[in-house]
């Protein structure tokens, strides 16, 4: 065996002591079986309430971002939609926090909780807004900042959008670990914080999470302010599963009633750990490769149990083709002056498609926008996705094939979300938990409970599907 090898094995080995200290708090008090967990146990043992938390993130320069009301996209949705269809449609504009995106408020607790425990530094394994947002965070907070990012493939050629992050990363003084895709990313990271002992402010903590509350609180508070009413939908982009529980943990704390659309980008077909795909997607966060696996298995994440479980609160999943979010980003830019990044754009796209199905009086709101820059930008994307061998042209956006055609819409009405199937997600969930629970296991009546909550059904559709499972 390779010294390398040995020394995989021997860190990896240590993951669930290195974490224990890392993140400061022991998840093995909320374990309940080896499936079911106390989960609100455990997202209120940071001990702040959502005013705190809101306070934190108000010292911060965190919220208070302008929700806006898109009359121009409306009125094109409506212009094709159906008599008395065509949803108004409103935006939570997030780039207006301090790193530029909604992730600024998960950052800024995972830094408030670093310096109240007195860690010296922060250490995260992104290769997203995340990254620039803790890096952000840190330096207000005079925190040391190491961000970890699988930046290339084998030939060490790097994505515009990730090569742009890092540079904002370090632009606020971190330090950015640049390495290139497969297995190593958890294990350098485990590596440093082992090495350094600063806190992991992982993408997946309660607190973390749990800073994303104040934006489903906010909009709703001003939707009501503004409409009169909570919104009917909200649109969030989905990757890893924070933007869903977030958001809908704190609009049920202000009491909406409010119906959640979980939206991806269809990169069906592309493996995330595959140094020949990871250049021949042009998303890196939002899609599908993230938004299924983690939907169906949230605790492949970097923490024993995550806080992000998109499954408990997401009442529809929606998928758009690459070139639709293109053209809607492209479109937003033209008739409503908001020159954003794609991954708001991700549930931007699906928005238009579900506002064309709902009545006039509905309201739907996509929860929020991201910074653009040189490398973020769609044009940079498009020109970048060419240089890999992937076709670009205009048509019918239903003919996109992952990281082979990106199809640009030519008319709006073009733009189609595609529903998916709630129900297998459900399966997938119940067979990976049976599976991680061990051979032969048999849920109890507890398993049930836990499952039937952590997927929004019931104890009987649960039993339902592990009977099932058993049979095949």
């Amino acid at each position: 065996m390779s010294e390398m090898a040995t020394r995989y094995e021997t860190v990896m080995a240590r993951k669930g002591e290195i974490m224990k200290r890392a993140l400061g708090m022991d998840y093995a008090q909320f374990e309940r079986s080896p499936i079911a967990f106390d989960y609100e146990g455990m997202m209120g043992a940071h001990g702040y309430s959502l005013e705190q938390i809101r306070g934190i993130q108000r010292a911060a320069g965190v919220g208070g971002t302008p929700l806006l009301e898109l009359r121009n996209i409306t009125d094109l949705v409506r212009s094709y939609a159906e008599p008395g269809y065509g949803a108004r449609i409103f935006v939570k504009d997030e780039a207006a926090n301090m790193a530029g995106s909604f992730k600024d408020r998960r950052a800024s607790m995972s830094i408030h909780v670093a310096a109240e425990k007195g860690f010296a530094g922060v250490i995260a394994a992104t290769s997203g807004n995340y990254g620039a947002a803790v890096a952000s965070q840190a330096a207000r907070a005079g925190l040391a900042c190491i961000i970890c990012q699988e930046t290339f493939d084998s030939r060490h050629v790097g994505q515009p959008e990730i090569v742009e992050k890092s540079r904002l990363c370090e632009a606020v003084g971190a330090e950015v670990v640049q390495m290139t895709v497969g297995p190593e990313l958890f294990f350098h990271m485990l590596e440093l914080l082992e090495a350094t002992g600063y806190l992991s402010a992982s993408l997946y903590s309660p607190f973390g999470v749990s800073g994303i509350e104040s934006l489903g609180a906010e909009l709703a508070e001003e939707m009501i302010a503004l409409t009169g009413a909570p919104p009917t939908h909200v649109v969030c982009t989905h990757a890893g599963g924070g933007n869903t529980t977030g958001t809908a943990r704190g609009l049920k704390r202000v009491g909406a009633r409010t119906e959640i659309v979980s939206a991806s980008v269809d990169l069906s077909g592309l493996h995330m750990a595959s140094d020949t795909d990871f250049n021949r997607k042009s998303f890196t966060t939002g899609h599908t490769g993230f938004g299924v696996p983690f939907a169906t298995w949230p605790d492949r994440a970097d923490v024993p149990r995550n806080a992000a479980r998109s499954l408990r609160y997401m009442d529809r999943y929606l998928t758009v083709t690459q070139g639709e979010v293109f053209y809607v980003t492209e479109a937003l830019a033209k008739l409503e002056g908001l020159e954003r990044g794609p991954s708001g754009n991700t549930a931007m796209a699906a928005a238009m498609s579900l506002a064309r199905e709902l009545p006039r009086d509905a309201t739907v709101v996509v929860q929020e926008t991201e910074y653009t820059g040189a490398g973020k930008h769609h044009w940079s994307q498009l020109a970048f996705a060419r240089a890999q061998g992937v076709e670009v042209r205009a048509g019918d956006p239903a003919d996109n094939v992952p990281g082979k055609v990106i199809v640009i819409p030519e008319r709006p009405e073009q733009i189609h979300a595609q529903e998916a199937d709630l129900g297998k997600m459900h399966r997938s969930y119940v067979r990976n938990a049976l599976k991680h629970a061990g051979e032969g296991y048999r849920p109890t009546p507890e398993d049930l409970v836990f499952m039937a909550e952590d997927t929004n059904t019931t104890p009987a559709t649960i039993e339902e599907i592990a009977a099932g499972l058993r049979a095949g």
